[in-house]
């Protein structure tokens, strides 16, 4: 088999090079959560975890990841709008951290910024009121995340590259 190419009946669709990846928008309470499709091109909302613990949440997310067959998991960093690391960025470093130990999956972080605006903006556009719906915001901040990695990702490879 020529070299990265996926064996038959793996995760990976022969037209792309994506990996499935599950997306994560950690907080404290509430962690929300998208996927992508086997292509790579589309990302959905899976229902956002309410957690009271740094363990339910790592928990939860690597049982998600094994439910979707996650092959990568990028996590939300939430740098400060000048670009560097407040005490935010570093507790999501530290959760990344412990969900690639608990998964064995490679975990990125993944600049954050304005995800959850574009989720409120989105689901306002819709008519939903926003104030108490913080799980769908937080659901919507994950799959905003997710698509600009995959651009990321799709970009990297080239326009020669994939579907």
């Amino acid at each position: 088999m020529p070299a990265g190419e996926a064996p038959p009946g793996s995760a990976r669709n022969a037209l792309s090079d994506v990996p499935r990846v599950l997306a994560v928008d950690w907080g404290e309470r509430r962690v929300g959560l998208a996927v992508s499709d086997p292509r790579g091109i589309i990302a959905s909302g899976l229902p956002t975890l309410e957690v009271t613990s740094l363990e339910q949440a790592v928990t939860g997310v690597a049982e998600r990841a094994a439910e979707v067959e996650a092959e990568r998991i990028v996590v939300g960093l939430p740098l400060l709008m000048s670009g560097g690391r407040g005490e935010a960025a570093q507790a999501a470093e530290r959760f990344a951290d412990l969900l690639r130990g608990r998964t064995g999956l490679p975990v990125d972080t993944y600049d954050e910024r304005l995800t959850s605006a574009i989720s409120e903006r989105r689901l306002r556009e819709v008519g939903v009121r926003t104030g108490r719906q913080k799980g769908r915001v937080d659901q919507g901040a994950a799959v905003a995340l997710l698509e600009s990695y995959l651009m990321r990702l799709r970009a990297q490879r080239g326009p020669d590259e994939g579907a």
